[in-house]
């Protein structure tokens, strides 16, 4: 079982939280690209043979977003910090 170590909560069970997937930064001026790059910002994503760095949200908690760095092929956590983005 995958657990988490919310900064805020300490070490949780993954079932408490959400997986909202590859973090990527916004782009600095979204108004000027176009559909076709705006579409690939939201969807394209590298699937590197090596650790991520995922956005998840503590649904069944404190409901703080987190920024995840895991292996995807141990599942083990690297590393969990606070994203800024919660209540």
């Amino acid at each position: 079982m995958i657990q988490l170590p919310c900064p805020l909560c300490g070490l949780r069970s993954a079932h408490e939280f959400v997986c909202m997937g590859e973090h990527s930064e916004r782009p600095a001026q979204p108004e000027a690209l176009d559909n076709a790059a705006w579409a690939a910002h939201l969807y394209n994503r590298d699937n590197p043979d090596a650790p991520v760095l995922e956005m998840w949200w503590h649904l069944h908690g404190c409901r703080s977003w987190l920024r995840v760095r895991r292996d995807p092929h141990s599942q083990n956590i690297l590393g969990c910090e606070t994203a800024g983005l919660g209540p």
